[in-house]
């Protein structure tokens, strides 16, 4: 019989370790620790296969083609790079980044520094993403995006899908 109220107290204990133990597994998932590249250590590695890239991804920062990719990912957009060299655009004196995002087009402009994209966007008519004075060459009126040192034209006929790329990349430059 004296068995009996060990085997009790012995149940209570795992009862109350287990009890304990659920709310600060739940707690920790909640308040993981983020890595440096914004992802939570407490995620599987299939979950974070997206951003495997992210390590290479230079931390200056500044926009370069990994960070733009892995943001527009994390806002939902399907994103493939259009292969082959994108063609100049007037009034931009770096070369484009094509992407596909779905059904929709973005170009995407990224500069070696702020100064030297304010240099274009001064003569640029942000409305028509042209020179100033020029027709408006793309086949849409597009959305003209600025951050840091990245401009990127969006041209969809979505509002919504507009508004979504254009938060995506204004949300701020990658983090160093």
């Amino acid at each position: 019989m004296t068995n009996t109220p060990a085997t009790i107290l012995l149940a209570l204990a795992a009862l109350a370790a287990c009890s304990r133990s659920s709310p600060a597994r739940a707690d920790s998932a909640s308040s993981a620790a983020t890595t440096s590249d914004g992802v939570s250590d407490s995620l599987p590695r299939t979950m974070t296969s997206s951003t495997a890239k992210s390590p290479a991804c230079p931390r200056t920062g500044m926009w370069a083609p990994c960070s733009v990719e892995t943001r527009l990912m994390q806002s939902g957009f399907v994103v493939r790079r259009v292969s082959g060299e994108a063609a100049r655009r007037a009034g931009f004196s770096v070369r484009p980044i094509a992407y596909t995002l779905g059904r929709t087009r973005a170009e995407v402009f990224i500069y070696p520094n702020e100064s030297a994209l304010s240099a274009d966007v001064a003569r640029i008519d942000t409305l028509s993403a042209a020179p100033r004075g020029a027709r408006n060459p793309w086949m849409m009126m597009p959305t003209f995006v600025r951050s840091g040192n990245l401009a990127a034209v969006f041209l969809t006929d979505s509002p919504t899908q507009a508004e979504r790329f254009t938060l995506a990349l204004t949300a701020g430059a990658p983090q160093r």
